[in-house]
């Protein structure tokens, strides 16, 4: 597999459709467009035909032929444009595989997008993201990825930080009493400026992870507490199972929400309790597991103990019946519906500020290397109340090379792999 190639996919979903599209993208997407059309091409014109091969007609539609380096690829492109359904685009598809092209990999398109210089990696991640998206917050969200503020914004912060270990390196060359009388003390306050800088766009990432992937919330507490009912009011459809037998959910159930624009995974667990039923013990493990995974847990335990977690919400399922400790929500009736939902975002917008380990896969390696470059920023204000040039720098330099791989500095084939293993084919 080399970019010297040319691929094919299609591009569109599969399935019954008015119209489908067959994409070709490298040198010889224009001998392609010749060998099924039987004409030249014309950069930027849409043209009508028959696409054949070998004396057999296979389809006819619309296509188009578009010129590198202006291209979403930075390569000549051709797309058809044939009829939808199973059969009609594979035909076309096959007479491109014959016609030069071969099979184009997962997310090709957008890869060699990426290496030709037509996109950075946040907009490629943005592509992603928005043709993914759930809620019209992260429709948002991706939007702007794809225009590249992200990037933006981190390069001038990259390069803040730099200036500051520039006027380090200077520090070390000259003797203090040769430096300004507030050098000391204006780089540790834009040092501290770009901790916090770093800081924000911590949050900024956090969010985009809980836009792509949607905010684990996991419903917990002991059998009938009424777990299942509210997911199903939560969700307004009888997606659970209810009874007034204990153990009743031995299994958990997940379900997507939208909540204020913030895409949730709910999911119903079984019932905590000591139990010799093995079938019942393993759902009590799972739930258990799901309780540390979770961004928010839903605590219906109408007893509970302890003070109550930063990531917890204890909830009194059935007030209905009589006030409980918590947000007092009826499943039955609706009451505190609304209020428990409301309370749902904004715990999440709480959560999103709160510089945690464990950050999930795909974001990891950015909030570690934020987190990276905000602890280094930190430790450079401290050096600097000592007036320690070299310490200082050393921190500045950590500092930067904790930002380099966000600014596209650094990139390795493992990131650019799992990025664009994430796209269909057509992509």
């Amino acid at each position: 597999m080399t970019a010297s190639d040319t691929i094919a996919a299609i591009a569109t979903p599969p399935g019954k459709g008015g119209v489908a599209i067959v994409r070709v993208s490298g040198p010889a997407a224009w001998s392609v467009f010749r060998k099924l059309t039987g004409r030249e091409p014309c950069p930027g014109r849409v043209s009508h035909g028959a696409f054949s091969w070998e004396g057999r007609i296979l389809d006819e539609g619309l296509v188009l032929a578009f010129q590198a380096p202006r291209t979403y690829t930075g390569e000549d492109v051709v797309e058809f444009q044939c009829h939808g359904g199973r059969l009609a685009p594979q035909r076309v598809l096959g007479a491109c595989y014959a016609a030069g092209a071969r099979p184009a990999g997962r997310g090709e398109f957008t890869r060699r997008a990426f290496l030709n210089g037509k996109l950075t990696y946040e907009q490629a991640q943005g592509v992603l993201d928005l043709i993914d998206a759930k809620t019209e917050r992260a429709a948002d969200a991706a939007l702007i990825s794809l225009s590249g503020g992200g990037a933006q914004r981190l390069h001038a912060l990259y390069s803040r930080i730099l200036d500051r270990a520039a006027q380090v390196e200077y520090a070390l060359d000259v003797d203090e009493g040769e430096l300004p009388p507030d050098f000391w003390s204006r780089l540790r306050a834009d040092c501290a400026q770009c901790a916090a800088d770093c800081a924000q766009e911590g949050v900024r990432h956090r969010e985009k992870r809980i836009l792509r992937e949607g905010a684990l919330v996991v419903l917990a507490g002991p059998p009938n507490a009424g777990k299942s009912s509210l997911m199903n009011a939560l969700l307004g459809t009888e997606r659970a199972i209810v009874s007034a037998i204990p153990g009743t959910t031995r299994d958990t159930l997940e379900e997507g929400l939208d909540v204020d624009g913030w895409p949730i995974r709910l999911v119903d667990t079984a019932g905590l309790r000591e139990t010799k039923d093995a079938v019942e013990a393993e759902g009590v493990r799972r739930t258990q597991g799901l309780v540390q995974k979770a961004d928010i847990l839903l605590n219906l335990d109408p007893h509970p103990k302890g003070a109550c977690a930063p990531h917890e919400i204890r909830v009194h399922a059935k007030c209905d019946l009589g006030k409980g400790e918590g947000l007092n929500v009826s499943s039955k009736t609706g009451e505190g519906l609304d209020a428990l939902r409301h309370a749902l975002a904004a715990k999440l917008v709480a959560r999103l500020s709160a510089n945690e380990e464990g950050a999930p896969e795909e974001n990891e390696r950015t909030c570690a290397a934020l987190l990276g470059a905000q602890g280094a920023l930190d430790e450079a204000c401290r050096q600097s109340v000592a007036h320690d040039a070299v310490l200082v720098g050393n921190a500045l330099r950590q500092a930067c090379s904790c930002l380099g791989e966000l600014t596209g500095a650094v990139y390795s084939s493992d990131m650019l792999d799992r990025l664009f293993s994430r796209f269909c084919v057509g992509k």
